[in-house]
């Protein structure tokens, strides 16, 4: 074991992290008392949610690697950006669908997302503006397809949203959306859902250019 690596992923996630004494859990980085000493008129509100996106930048970076998922596994990780997908914050949903999106290539990995029952954060992370988010979105749900999870991965909702995405003007959402409906989806669900597509107006809103 690289103890040098598990460590310095164990102070990303503490960094991203802290419980304070009554338990209450607040977000902090030790970037923050650089910014402030030579920012000291920046809210602190500002630099601590600067610091949790720079964190969870780096702990999705370090999701592209292999070597890393046992420790990303060990440190709760996974739980991690699962939990962050229900932020208000944009940014930090981008980087927390997009660590996903890297560790559920992993068969362990995957299998851990679906039993936690990832795939219903990861579905409503289609709604999200944010071009970035909804690629890592449609990827994810590609990735944790199953023969035991393709039945939700693949809901009609889904398949109306990816019908949508496939006549987006931005090619790489369009040709994502179609590589989904061709390669995960049947004729009789695209059928349906292009059918039912006629009858309403409502749909997952497109994500922003």
């Amino acid at each position: 074991m690289e103890l040098g690596r598990l460590e310095y992923l164990q102070a990303l996630v503490t960094e991203f992290q802290v419980t304070d004494s009554q338990g209450n859990p607040r977000h902090c980085c030790l970037l923050i008392f650089f910014r402030l000493s030579m920012f000291p008129h920046t809210p602190d509100a500002s630099l601590l949610a600067e610091a949790k996106e720079q964190v969870l930048a780096n702990l999705a970076n370090f999701a592209y690697d292999p070597k890393n998922y046992e420790y990303l596994r060990q440190l709760q990780v996974l739980d991690l950006f699962l939990d962050t997908l229900t932020e208000d914050s944009e940014t930090l949903v981008e980087f927390a669908i997009g660590g996903l999106c890297n560790l559920c290539l992993d068969k362990t990995n995957k299998g851990y997302i679906l039993e936690a029952n990832g795939v219903e954060p990861v579905i409503n992370c289609l709604s999200s503006s944010n071009e970035e988010t909804v690629m890592s979105a449609v990827t994810t749900l590609m990735y944790l397809t199953t023969p035991q999870s393709r039945q939700q991965t693949t809901a009609l909702p889904v398949v109306e949203c990816m019908l949508r995405f496939s006549l987006s003007a931005n090619r790489r959402l369009s040709n994502l959306a179609t590589v989904f409906l061709e390669d995960y989806c049947t004729p009789p669900q695209v059928e349906e859902a292009r059918s039912l597509s006629k009858h309403t107006a409502v749909g997952i809103p497109l994500p922003k250019d």
